[in-house]
């Protein structure tokens, strides 16, 4: 399609500029496939080392694969997608390559509260462009996910430039906001139990506050319900699954907010799908269960938009 290959061009050209110096910190076979850990340098986030996972099937030897980018939760690395969700089996079947970024910016330099909280900074990047004085430098995870480790991607690895997102919890929320804002460079999106409503909930109050500054009219381009009530591009095939025995979901407090963004979606008439599964938790055991569902989902989608 004209539209793949303007993308082929264009990425062609932002790679000359990122044929960066990729240290590959661990290689590990996995399935039929190897998981790399790699560390860069990441301009997007202050010019400090970052460390991201790529999983190729073996395939890829051979043909160029789409990518799904797989954005954590809070507290996490690249590493508990990679040992908890049993996904590289599924990648392999679809024939799908797996990118797993860090959540955050982290080591020395890098700003964080004190006392540190687990639901902000370090761990805690909330998949924005911070603009605050503090933050601005360094928490960028909005721009390093959309552009420039695709960038690296698609100059160091043998990828087709087609792409979807998914991801858990924050990195739902991660998932959501770049797809509804992005839908020209991402085929599909999908979620584990993602913070729907960050500007409804403590978790995202805290975190668009504190990123972002006061003004709430800011925070809304990082919102998923607001997002989607204005949304108009093609159908980005959304596919969440939450579980029912969340205590983010079920407890004191309600920090994902589910059906708000249900029937935002319904109201501005976005085609979403969005299960309810009976009995599942927030843990990789509610994920490991279905992700082989999800990246099946967006397998199917890639491939056809590579093969249009």
């Amino acid at each position: 399609s004209s539209a793949l290959d303007r993308e082929r061009q264009s990425g062609g050209r932002a790679g000359a500029a990122v044929m960066a110096s990729l240290i590959t910190k661990s290689t590990t076979r996995v399935a039929q496939g190897v998981l790399k850990c790699i560390e860069h340098v990441a301009s997007s986030l202050g010019g400090i080392p970052s460390t991201f996972a790529v999983y190729e099937p073996d395939v890829c030897q051979h043909q160029k694969l789409p990518v799904v980018y797989w954005l954590s939760g809070l507290t996490c690395t690249d590493e508990n997608f990679s040992q908890k969700a049993g996904a590289f089996q599924a990648a392999c079947d679809n024939k799908v390559v797996l990118v797993m970024p860090d959540t955050s910016p982290r080591g020395e330099g890098v700003p964080d509260e004190d006392p540190k909280v687990y639901d902000f900074g370090v761990g805690a990047g909330f998949y924005v462009d911070a603009t605050t004085e503090k933050y601005k430098k360094h928490f960028n995870m909005y721009s390093y996910i959309t552009r420039e480790l695709p960038d690296i991607i698609e100059s160091n690895f043998n990828v087709a430039p087609v792409r979807s997102v998914s991801g858990h919890s924050m990195g739902g929320h991660g998932a959501l906001t770049i797809a509804l804002k992005n839908p020209d460079r991402y085929t599909s999106v999908s979620a584990f139990a993602p913070i729907c409503s960050p500007m409804s909930v403590p978790w995202g109050t805290k975190a668009l506050s504190l990123y972002l500054g006061d003004d709430k009219e800011a925070w809304k381009q990082y919102d998923a319900c607001e997002l989607i009530k204005s949304y108009k591009g093609r159908d980005l095939h959304i596919f969440c699954d939450q579980g029912t025995g969340d205590n983010f979901l079920s407890g004191e407090v309600n920090q994902l907010q589910p059906l708000a963004f249900m029937q935002a979606a319904q109201d501005a008439k976005v085609p979403v799908t969005f299960r309810m599964q009976a009995g599942y938790d927030h843990s990789y055991y509610f994920m490991s269960t279905f992700i082989g569902e999800h990246i099946a989902h967006h397998a199917r989608l890639l491939h056809a938009r590579m093969n249009a």
